[in-house]
């Protein structure tokens, strides 16, 4: 990359000048320069102006620099400005179409082996639309480390116990002649409508009624201690959640994997994570690890539970091991870390979740410095805002559920009929219509930064034009048309970019240059936001150039438009990819 190769040659011109190491930024503003840079400014010794006329003259005096730069200026108190040869741009556009789907990737984190958690679906539970933001964002940040160079796994970690299942298992022991109708003869929609409603309705019991709570803390007990008499109830329930969440990963598009299979027979094949952990599973041995690290400090006891104390976390007490004796999410969590670990040997564990157990997280954290000091080090948790509708923020407690898959099909709608006049088979519309809506949702939520609540805007979301992701895949199809509407008129594209006159650079060759850039720091700052960005301007500028230039002629510049069409296509594929969203070819 340009920004590379300029930063080691500022590095080598920077020790002429100053003895100590100096830390400097490099940043585009075009309004100036391809690129600029702070370094003299940053030198402690010497008048910033005499230091940036000494790092000039070096600079100047480099072949590798004057290899791919045409010249260094001075600005105000002395920035130094940089221009990249036009040359090289035009020879991009060949890299681009040499490196086709491996453009923009980088090996920054090559040999580093991460752990990507996210989405956590609880069985019994709808997933709604707030599982979108974990599962869109995970899939970017796992997306993003395997461009740069990561071995990636991606990880799944479920509530398959605790007080939510045992609301609704409790509410399905009540119905259990209906449940066992629905699970023989229900297809898996009625299945999963019946237990969202079994555990709206224990939710119901449990706050309003005394002996409601006790049966159901009751049979929170006996799922632990796996009892017969809830075992089919819990089991038929429990492998309907793993199937249906699995449908929902394939409509989602994430990456096919050949991991583990979730804990059942008869659960599906589990081709969409890496590995499945649940809480029936890191219970046993979180509350293994409290009572070890109890005899040596760490934890304390407390009105008959056991707590990491406010005096050690520094924030707050929270309790691992409750007066029931059952582990909390707490300890199940510590037991997580060490699992992961046992399973797949990482650098780095990112953990995505909502930003309303922050502060959990934090005493959590601060917990496993104490117990796992190495795991804890390398534990990186982010966290992102709610997604929202106009409406207000659903709750599966009342039942009142926006589900993931109910506002895709009602996207999938209006695409639907946005499309209904187009030349196009209906069952090419069908298709278009789920990657446009898939489009809608997952730009929605990946343009914002990712710590932010998100108010779903509809209108905006399925535009054709503007910030949105079917403008990004329009613009995608634009340029599919371009290279089939060269292929009918029998005009092949340039070939060569080292020997190619009167070619006037424009703003979309240099935002082609950048994209490598983009993807790195997306990557280094979990930032899918920046990929949104730069793709929504690589659309307006070739849009731009679309209609100031004619693309398609044969003549050495039509045919260098035609590959640079192509080279845009393939960034935009490539960038779309790392959003986790499709390209169609026509739309």
């Amino acid at each position: 990359m340009l920004k590379q190769i300029l930063e080691k040659e500022i590095e080598k011109a920077v020790k002429k000048v100053s003895a100590g190491k100096v830390d400097f930024a490099i940043f585009r503003d075009e309004k100036f320069a391809d690129y600029s840079s702070n370094a003299a400014m940053q030198i402690g010794a010497g008048v910033p102006r005499e230091n940036a006329e000494k790092i000039k003259a070096t600079l100047s005096a480099s072949k590798n620099f004057n290899k791919y730069f045409s010249k260094v200026e001075i600005a105000g108190p002395g920035f130094l400005n940089f221009w990249v040869k036009e040359e090289e741009f035009v020879k991009n556009v060949g890299s681009v179409l040499k490196a086709k789907n491996k453009y923009g990737s980088n090996k920054t984190l090559a040999k580093k082996k991460i752990i990507v958690e996210f989405t956590d679906p609880n069985p019994f539970k709808e997933f709604h639309i707030g599982h979108l933001m974990s599962n869109s964002i995970g899939e970017f940040i796992a997306r993003a480390m395997e461009f740069s160079g990561a071995q990636v796994k991606r990880a799944c970690y479920q509530g398959d116990v605790g007080t939510h299942v045992a609301k609704a298992v409790t509410t399905l022991l009540a119905w259990k002649d209906k449940f066992n109708t629905v699970l023989k003869k229900g297809n898996l929609s009625e299945q999963v409508s019946l237990m969202s409603l079994a555990y709206a309705q224990g939710n119901k019991q449990y706050e309003e009624s005394d002996l409601g709570k006790k049966m159901i803390t009751e049979v929170n007990k006996k799922i632990y201690t796996k009892s017969k008499d809830i075992a089919d109830i819990y089991k038929g329930g429990r492998e309907i959640s793993l199937k249906y969440f699995e449908e929902i990963y394939g409509i989602l598009g994430m990456n096919p994997q050949k991991g583990n299979k979730p804990s059942s027979a008869k659960a599906s094949a589990g081709k969409h994570f890496d590995f499945y952990f649940f809480e029936s599973e890191t219970g046993k041995h979180g509350k293994t690890i409290v009572e070890k690290f109890l005899k040596k400090g760490v934890f304390a006891k407390s009105e008959g539970a056991i707590v990491f104390p406010e005096e050690k976390s520094g924030l707050h007490t929270r309790v691992f091991i409750n007066s029931e004796n059952l582990p909390t999410y707490e300890a199940k969590e510590l037991g997580l870390a060490e699992i992961k670990y046992k399973k797949y040997k990482y650098n780095t564990s990112i953990v995505v979740t909502g930003n309303e157990i922050n502060e959990y997280f934090k005493v959590l954290l601060r917990a496993m410095e104490f117990v796992f000091p190495k795991l804890a080090k390398n534990t990186k948790h982010l966290s992102h805002g709610m997604l929202r509708l106009p409406t207000g923020k659903m709750s599966s407690r009342t039942g009142e559920v926006i589900t993931a898959v109910g506002m895709l099909e009602d996207i999938e709608k209006i695409i639907l009929e946005k499309v209904s006049g187009r030349d196009l088979k209906e069952k090419e519309k069908l298709k278009i219509s789920k990657q446009v809506a898939l489009a809608a949702v997952k730009y929605s939520i990946l343009k914002q930064s990712i710590g932010k609540d998100i108010i779903f805007d509809l209108d905006k979301s399925v535009s054709f034009e503007g910030d949105s992701g079917p403008y990004i895949q329009y613009t995608y199809v634009r340029t599919q048309s371009i290279l089939r509407n060269a292929k009918e008129s029998k005009i092949k594209e340039l070939a060569n970019f080292n020997k190619i006159e009167g070619v006037n650079i424009s703003h979309v060759e240099k935002l082609l240059q950048q994209f490598p850039e983009v993807v790195e720091m997306a990557a280094e700052k979990y930032a899918p936001n920046l990929v949104c960005s730069y793709l929504v301007e690589l659309c307006h500028a070739f849009n731009a150039y679309y209609a100031e230039n004619k693309i398609v002629s044969n003549d050495a510049i039509g045919k260098y438009r035609i590959a640079l069409s192509r080279a845009v296509g393939q960034v935009l594929k490539n960038g779309l990819e790392l959003l986790g969203i499709p390209a169609p070819d026509k739309m």
